[in-house]
């Protein structure tokens, strides 16, 4: 076989089969207060969640569309489905009672034999429900929560749902961000208790597979005081010629002395709008960790963000994003410091080709009683040809002189004198080239839980062997 000689796109065939719609149920397309309430009455929502809906519609309906970022002119929520699903639906804990249809799906992409391989516990969404959710009954035992957020808000659980829910992101946030709020469906809810260490990582997958639709599930996960888990995130979606929207919602709370790590894959087809939310707030001595791939989307608005509210508590930040031909990623985190003796690292890649543009974006906030804190942000780019473009915009808010706070920042192109010095050791051009973009992405690239599911190998297949043009 002829070695390849260039940088290949993210192989995406794997995820590009999409099913037929049929026998499903879905509101019409738009967004008006009859489809709010449509949708309210089919979740069965409690009084509460239904004026929190039409609340965060009539904020959506007052609020501007930002005019900083990439341009969204292609997405027309007239167009968009903001809820659908099969007729027969019914989420289940047993594999076997999941549409054929479905459960073909979520096969194809590994998700049963992950489960059973490395994972302990496993939720499925496709479009706008969760039709499968399952946890391993020695972490249950552990007192472990992990199932559907709307049956966690209509049952035992409704009052910490009520309690927590878009507290850390609220609908005045953004214009996507009430969106989110009015339409809603579908997601998890995890509460570790204090002290239990979940060994083995929780996954929710999240397919949408109908075109012009959109999907805003929700994700709650609390982390009590000394308790510790890993939780993975993965997402795709079939290509379509029509605009798709994911305007979901992530709500972190770690505890104190309590540590989350936060993983995600993203890998949604190029007709899909990225518009996603992200938020964690940290108590004393606790960690977040986020690890972060993105390698799909038209376009994508997407900045996690992490409250370090208690004093000694940390956060780490790792992102790799690639970008290929129409697409426009624009990244990045915020972290706000409140605690004293706080610290936040970031180390974030990326890659562009093919005319892809990509963004990163980062906000350090340090107020003016958080003492002591430290942060490092690091974000290199990579361009690997000249029509593509890669850009940094740093951001730092800082309100105290007790602090220690750095920024670094490297954009460029493959260095001639590197490739020289490789090629004096006798090196060929082709493989220098593809060694120098290898190293570059791998000390992000490792940390990306490859080893916990096994369709996570396909979502991010850099095929780096040979040479760049």
């Amino acid at each position: 076989m002829k070695e390849k000689t260039y940088v290949d796109d993210i192989d995406r065939s794997l995820y590009d089969f999409r099913n037929e719609e049929k026998d499903v149920y879905k509101v019409e397309s738009g967004l008006t207060k009859e489809i709010v309430e449509q949708i309210s009455r089919e979740k069965n929502d409690p009084d509460w969640m239904r004026e929190h809906r039409l609340r965060s519609l009539e904020i959506y309906n007052n609020t501007e569309v930002t005019n900083w970022g990439p341009p969204i002119d292609g997405l027309n929520m007239d167009n968009i489905v903001t809820y659908i699903k099969p007729k027969d639906n019914k989420m289940s804990a047993d594999w076997d009672e999941v549409p054929e249809e479905i459960k073909d799906t979520f096969e194809r992409l590994g998700i049963p034999q992950a489960e059973r391989e490395s994972l302990a516990g496993v939720g499925a969404q496709y479009d706008s429900e969760l039709v499968y959710h399952n946890v391993k009954e020695e972490v249950a035992a552990q007192g472990v929560i992990y199932t559907d957020l709307e049956s966690a808000m209509h049952g035992e659980y409704g009052d910490m749902i009520r309690e927590h829910f878009m507290k850390l992101i609220t609908p005045e946030d953004h214009k996507f961000a009430a969106l989110h709020g009015a339409v809603w469906s579908g997601g998890s809810f995890v509460y570790v208790p204090k002290g239990v260490k979940v060994e083995i990582p929780l996954q929710s997958y999240f397919r949408l597979n109908a075109p012009g639709a959109g999907q805003f599930e929700h994700t709650l996960i609390i982390v009590d005081e000394g308790a510790d888990l890993h939780f993975i995130e993965g997402c795709s979606a079939p290509k379509y010629n029509v605009a798709n929207l994911h305007a979901g919602a992530v709500e972190l709370f770690v505890g104190k002395n309590a540590k989350l790590r936060y993983s995600t894959i993203e890998n949604w087809s190029k007709n899909m709008y990225n518009l996603n939310t992200k938020r964690a707030t940290v108590a004393e001595g606790g960690k977040m960790e986020w690890v972060s791939g993105s390698f799909g989307s038209h376009v994508s608005y997407l900045y996690p963000m992490t409250i370090l509210k208690g004093d000694n508590s940390t956060v780490e930040f790792t992102g790799i994003t690639f970008a290929g031909e129409g697409q426009n990623l624009d990244t990045g985190l915020k972290v706000v410091h409140s605690g004293k003796n706080t610290s936040s690292t970031v180390n974030t890649k990326s890659i562009s080709k093919s005319g892809g543009i990509s963004t990163f974006r980062s906000a350090v906030v340090v107020s003016k009683g958080a003492s002591g804190a430290k942060s490092a942000v690091d974000c290199s780019s990579l361009m690997l040809d000249d029509i593509s473009r890669s850009d940094t915009v740093p951001v730092m808010d800082i309100r105290t002189d007790d602090a220690d706070i750095g920024h670094e920042a490297k954009i460029g192109r493959i260095s001639d004198e590197a490739i020289f010095y490789l090629m004096s050791r006798g090196i060929s051009e082709e493989d220098a080239r593809a060694m120098i973009v290898s190293g570059f992405a791998d000390n992000v690239s490792k940390e990306l839980p490859l080893e916990y599911a096994v369709e996570m190998n396909n979502l991010i297949r850099l095929e780096m062997v040979g040479s760049i043009g």
